[in-house]
């Protein structure tokens, strides 16, 4: 069983680098998946109260026999529970479908700009870390203004952004101002959604030469560019192959040959718009 590196946040705690995403993993499978990951050596979770699974991961937590304080588990705020007072409910709703009693890492799932709410939930946000509900807290699809602008409104910086982040959006200048604010950079749709990606005949070289599949090579420059990279699959093969990313090193010219990839192509919505 690899073991799976841990990155330092701003808050003091710690998060694994390597997880399991579980976007598009239906309720009824997410609790063998999940505790089938766990066996395999995951130690994070990553789900959201839009996957509407979070009683099936809930689920597969308490199935896996692992103790509460040796996993890492993140959800997310929706965009329907913007603002102080529902972001709350909403976290309560989160942890009971759950059935946890605090998540490691909670986090706004969009800044949604035309609601004009994020520093309202973000206060909520800040409040359920006092609470005890969140260890962590964070954002997700937030743009430097957006940063900016919590940070400024309330003086507490977020431990996390999740963006959207692959070969062909590699996101430098946003991933610079998150080094300025000590923010760790979490990666969604590390693939693309695979497809495309996967035949770049880049990635086909260099998953050759190591003898790799094209998703470890993509998956190992997550990680050695310090991002957190958590992958879904409903397949315990491929969330096994997955996780032997862990075993892999890129070389320089490996990691320069990534870096021209950057095309600054979105497969999915843009924060900017998406509401």
């Amino acid at each position: 069983m690899p073991a799976i590196p841990t990155l330092a946040l701003n808050d003091g705690h710690r998060i694994p680098q390597f997880g399991l995403g579980t976007w598009q993993t239906p309720n009824a499978d997410a609790a063998h998946i999940v505790a089938d990951a766990i066996a395999a050596g995951y130690r994070h979770i990553d789900t959201a109260a839009v996957y509407h699974n979070e009683e099936g991961v809930g689920q597969g937590i308490a199935a896996s026999g692992i103790g509460r304080d040796q996993l890492f588990v993140t959800t997310k705020l929706w965009n329907t529970h913007q603002g102080y007072d529902p972001a709350l409910r909403a976290l309560d709703k989160s942890l009971a479908r759950l059935k946890l009693d605090y998540v490691d890492l909670y986090l706004i799932h969009w800044p949604c700009p035309v609601q004009g709410k994020a520093v309202e939930s973000w206060r909520a946000l800040i409040q359920a870390r006092g609470d005890g509900k969140a260890k962590s807290i964070g954002v997700s699809n937030f743009r430097a203004a957006d940063l900016e602008r919590i940070i400024g409104e309330t003086g507490v910086t977020p431990a996390v952004n999740q963006i959207e982040l692959h070969p062909w959006l590699q996101q430098h200048a946003l991933r610079q101002i998150h080094a300025q604010h000590s923010i760790v950079t979490e990666s969604w749709s590390p693939l693309a959604q695979g497809g495309d990606l996967l035949a770049e005949a880049t990635l086909r070289a260099i998953a050759a030469k190591r003898h790799k599949t094209v998703a470890q090579v993509v998956l190992c420059w997550h990680m050695q560019s310090g991002l957190v990279v958590f992958p879904k699959s409903v397949h315990l093969a491929r969330i096994r192959e997955n996780l032997a990313a862990l075993d892999l090193t890129l070389d320089a010219d490996d990691l320069a040959a990534i870096a021209r990839l950057d095309a600054g192509k979105r497969v999915g919505p843009d924060p900017a718009v998406f509401n």
